[in-house]
């Protein structure tokens, strides 16, 4: 049985430059296809638009308002949407002025940065 706390999981910048607290993912759990991590944006600041050519990814909004960028179409997003982000996609999230964005980030395969490429 694999359990790991949040409150447990240091802190790491990922190469599009969000701030990533995994929670399962190969460095500690033994996941064979998907990772789990919390992400967190900065207001008025924004993830570097990027691709994964492995990876399909799920968003899932706690905390914060933004915009969310796929492929050149933009949407607002708020706490409670969940975001597909299709492999090959090229993507990025805003967060708000005065809104820090709180997100579950799941990625299938695992994430790595080695399967990230920024524009």
């Amino acid at each position: 049985m694999e359990i790991r706390s949040l409150g447990t999981a240091e802190p790491f910048i990922t190469a599009d430059g969000s701030t990533i607290r995994s929670l399962l993912d190969l460095s500690n759990a033994p996941v064979e296809k998907q990772s789990l991590a919390e992400a967190t944006i900065a207001a008025d600041t924004a993830t570097q638009r990027h691709y994964h050519r492995q990876s399909e990814e799920f968003y899932f909004l706690l905390e914060g308002e933004g915009t969310m960028e796929i492929d050149g179409a933009t949407r607002t997003v708020s706490p409670g949407d969940a975001i597909l982000i299709p492999t090959g996609s090229w993507h990025r999230i805003t967060a708000d002025a005065g809104s820090d964005i709180r997100m579950l980030v799941c990625c299938a395969p695992p994430y790595s940065h080695e399967d990230t490429f920024l524009e």
